[in-house]
């Protein structure tokens, strides 16, 4: 849901749009900012009205965290390569890796991944000019598959303890979150965080398969958290200090 904005300040015109996202979990209003939209989080019951009137109240708060939004993504640097082609390194689980190409008898594009050697492409040897941006939906659509695996695993690793079962496990691309819980148990895990260290994936899983029991981020929430990962601060550090840069995507 998209609204705009308009409003006039001191003879200036201002103007931004902004989305709305009713949550079941939000116990208040709530402006969220980040590289691409600016979204209101608000529970079922609040009104459109109120809303609108909230981020009114909350205009200069909200150009200015814009701003600083816009600031930040210009030092901000990707873990990916700007192009992907042989010699170039890639990131996957916290590390970056040296990638091969080569042509081959091959119908589509293969990826294949050894640790000591890297990520071997085999390119169907009839293609012609630019080739960079196949390999990247290539590299893209293999890590989805890995990121599924790997999070299944910790499901069932963590899952069994407390007895937190999801209802179904969802890879999804997002741009602002990395996992979500929903109101049926399905867990959402963006799959960017296959990039990430393991041990940050593992604590993002964990951390939706804890509000399957607790729909808040209380106390009892966080012992929860605390009981399956003891050390799960640092995690959720790691994802503070380069989730920017992770975001960015390959």
């Amino acid at each position: 849901m998209l609204k705009h904005l308009f409003t006039k300040k001191r003879g200036r015109p201002l103007a931004f749009d902004y989305q709305i996202r009713r949550s079941r979990r939000a116990k208040k209003t709530r402006i969220v900012v980040t590289g691409d939209k600016i979204e209101v989080v608000a529970p079922p019951k609040v009104t459109e009205q109120q809303i609108h009137g909230f981020v009114c109240a909350q205009q200069d708060w909200v150009r200015e965290a814009v701003k600083k939004m816009q600031c930040r993504g210009e030092t901000i640097k990707s873990m990916a390569p700007a192009h992907y082609g042989h010699g170039v390194k890639v990131p996957f689980k916290g590390q970056h890796f040296l990638l091969s190409v080569k042509p081959a008898s091959v119908r589509r594009t293969r990826i294949d991944f050894e640790r000591e050697l890297g990520f071997s492409v085999q390119l169907p040897s009839q293609l012609d000019g630019e080739t960079s941006e196949l390999i990247r939906a290539a590299l893209i659509k293999w890590m989805k598959e890995q990121a599924r695996k790997e999070v299944t695993l910790y499901v069932e690793k963590h899952g069994q303890r407390h007895r937190l079962y999801p209802r179904s496990i969802r890879i999804k691309t997002q741009k602002s979150r990395w996992g979500s819980c929903g109101i049926h148990d399905d867990i959402n895990m963006n799959w960017l965080l296959i990039i990430a260290p393991p041990a940050v994936m593992e604590y993002v899983v964990v951390h939706e398969l804890c509000h399957i029991r607790h729909r808040n981020h209380s106390q009892d929430f966080w012992q929860l958290v605390e009981d399956h990962l003891p050390d799960y601060r640092r995690h959720r550090n790691w994802l503070k200090q380069h989730g920017h840069s992770l975001m960015l995507g390959l």
